[in-house]
């Protein structure tokens, strides 16, 4: 267990509103969400919804990100930058990756979204790393190992005939927004750590419609499937309890 934050009842508390907060974040920017719109706009306006809660972005400056919003369209994975050139059309997906600080404790989450009307493969891409999530905290009880999980996840994409991204993972979370453990979305050796009542997780699958390998572009942040297959990320901030885990960002 060590370096793995075990919280404390007030902390949980800090927390369940972080992710109070977070959920409503992402509720209005889904209907933000048009064609015509850039990212930029998409950024300001979570930076400001954000602000509005008297909480501030985990995202903007963290290592030199340079905004609120991670937003990724179609082939780009994660981190995407917001850009007033990176217009949304019609077709399009697009995951949006944020965080909240509230009282010094992190939530995170992420979604994905269609840009008005989206093929069948991008739906159906959108709902299976949504459900691989489900399925994947369907193990997330103390007494269970954080590898079950892992493999939960990618048994549910796979079947799916979809990839999962094994560059990226997600993590504990807490006062830093990345803690102690990581958080694999496939299969590992071994168990991993075992679940314990108030350890805090960002579980979060990314799934590629082809192949798991990606990229990272020039910009040092934008990682891109490699084969330019489309790309989704859905991601929660879960909290481990004796029964069924919390859901802290729905």
């Amino acid at each position: 267990m060590s370096g793995i934050s075990i919280k404390s009842a007030e902390e949980i508390e800090k927390m369940k509103e972080a992710g109070r907060i977070l959920s409503i974040v992402h509720d209005e920017l889904e209907k933000f969400i048009q064609p015509g719109i850039s990212t930029w706009d998409i950024d300001q306006k979570g930076y400001d919804l954000i602000k509005s809660f008297g909480c501030e972005p985990s995202f903007l400056n963290y290592n030199g990100y340079p905004a609120s919003i991670c937003i990724s369209i179609d082939d780009e994975i994660v981190h995407g930058i917001p850009n007033k050139k990176h217009i949304l059309h019609e077709g399009n997906i697009v995951s949006l990756d944020a965080g909240v600080i509230y009282k010094g404790y992190h939530s995170d989450a992420a979604r994905t979204h269609a840009v008005g009307t989206v093929s069948e493969e991008a739906q159906r891409l959108m709902d299976v790393t949504k459900q691989s999530f489900f399925e994947g905290i369907k193990f997330a009880k103390a007494g269970n190992y954080l590898y079950d999980i892992s493999a939960a996840i990618q048994k549910y994409v796979e079947a799916n005939g979809f990839s999962v991204v094994r560059d990226l993972v997600g993590h504990g979370i807490g006062k830093n927004l990345h803690e102690e453990p990581e958080v694999p979305n496939y299969k590992i050796r071994g168990k991993g750590v075992k679940l314990v009542p108030g350890m805090t997780l960002a579980i979060e699958p990314m799934v590629n419609a082809g192949s798991y390998e990606v990229w990272w572009l020039e910009d040092d942040w934008t990682v891109v499937t490699q084969d330019g297959s489309l790309s989704a990320h859905y991601e929660n901030t879960v909290l481990i309890t004796e029964d069924e885990p919390v859901i802290l960002s729905l």
